[in-house]
């Protein structure tokens, strides 16, 4: 018998094995995932694209906390306590859906509540964790400013000291689930005599708080994006996330996001690559099916081979931050890699769909717009080159 007779069989879905690196639990929530993005988006997503709309977010995000999928990695307060290799997968199951959903899980669990759960106190853990782990209180995070996307430092709201109380004025842009969240983390300024940037936990229902919905996007459109308005809303003392001051608070919140973001977006591109597969067996040309040719062959080929190759490295990296052991730089590696091929993937196979290429009636387009914002929120691709650079040459070119 020859060793080749004794291999498992080629699997087209699976072409490097990388499901045998998978435990059973890790299979077992990857499915229940899919199965229920299959149920509650597949069917709807291309209308809600259409639409600009995300009809009964309250609604998913109940079925999502249903299923554990919210804070996911964290543990106690309701969370799921799951391993990062067990949220990667749920980020990519999500994201070959729709990035937009996949965006509110990311904001709602790595951003908002695992601020949160890093940085807050007992009591505004035991006040937001549970109902926001059930999905039954939306939360947003808010960094990014009209002026100041790259540069967070340069931010200008505000919070000054009155009293026992704090007064936060300002704007932040771009914010996913603003005018849905019940809870608010905005990070600001502060005069409490070290000038230190500081992170607060706002009830969006606060008087002075005000978050209008951002409507004519291109991307992300079946999505809830914000501004929010921060007109003297007082707070009380203990609103203040105590445990951190400074860049490292939002900074360390929005690597575990992009850790979410490497695995999602592969999950963008299989959903493209699939499609293309799928059409490339069934459409003819030249009196047979355009996959038959070698010119179309090649890109399969080559998708294929990037496709796995940012799976094997978002892997690689969960299994790092399992291990406690994953840098911010090795996150920057991750969303550089993975987002840019993952566009080029879904490019790639528009071309092998043609004109339908561009329909709704296929995912590939919406998949490609959507990343399109994905390359850029949470670290434009020149921001983490730089963070690459700095890391490589011990010299700093930021600035």
């Amino acid at each position: 018998m020859s060793a080749t007779s004794k291999l498992p069989p080629f699997d087209p879905s699976d072409p490097i094995g990388i499901d045998d690196l998978l435990a059973p639990e890790d299979l077992a929530i990857r499915e229940t995932v899919r199965n229920w993005a299959a149920d509650r988006v597949l069917p709807h997503i291309a209308d809600w694209y259409e639409r600009g709309e995300l009809p009964g977010i309250r609604e998913l995000a109940r079925e999502l906390g249903s299923i554990g999928a919210l804070g996911m990695s964290l543990e106690g307060y309701g969370c799921a306590g799951a391993s990062a290799v067990q949220y990667g997968l749920a980020c990519l199951e999500l994201e070959a859906a729709d990035s937009g959903i996949r965006s509110l899980v990311s904001v709602q669990g790595s951003l908002a509540m695992y601020a949160i759960h890093r940085f807050g106190s007992e009591e505004q853990k035991q006040r937001w964790l549970p109902g926001m782990a059930a999905g039954e209180i939306i939360g947003c995070f808010g960094l990014t400013e009209p002026d100041h996307g790259s540069d967070p430092a340069g931010m200008r709201t505000y919070a000054k000291k009155d009293g026992a109380d704090w007064v936060l004025t300002g704007r932040k842009m771009w914010i996913t689930n603003g005018s849905v969240a019940g809870v608010a983390v905005v990070w600001a300024q502060t005069d409490d005599g070290i000038g230190a940037i500081r992170g607060f936990v706002v009830p969006t229902d606060a008087a002075g708080f005000s978050a209008p919905e951002i409507k004519h996007k291109w991307s992300l459109r079946a999505s809830v994006t914000s501004e929010l308005v921060m007109d003297e809303v007082r707070l009380p003392a203990d609103a203040v996330l105590p445990e951190v001051t400074g860049l490292k608070g939002p900074l360390s919140c929005l690597s575990h996001a992009r850790y979410g973001i490497v695995w999602g977006a592969m999950g963008a591109a299989r959903a493209s690559f699939e499609a293309a597969v799928d059409y490339a067996k069934t459409r003819e040309q030249f009196g047979k099916p355009i996959g038959g040719f070698q010119l179309t062959q090649a890109k399969l080929a080559d998708m294929a081979v990037e496709l796995h190759k940012g799976i094997l490295l978002a892997h690689h990296l969960g299994q790092r931050m399992d291990a406690g052991r994953l840098r911010p730089e090795q996150v920057s590696f991750g969303k550089l890699n993975n987002v840019r091929e993952a566009i080029e993937i879904c490019r790639t196979s528009r071309t092998i769909l043609g004109a339908n290429g561009i329909s709704l009636e296929y995912p590939v387009m919406r998949h490609a717009t959507n990343l399109e914002s994905v390359l850029t929120y949470e670290g434009t691709v020149e921001m983490h080159q730089l963070v690459l650079g700095k890391a490589l040459t011990g010299l700093d070119a930021f600035r």
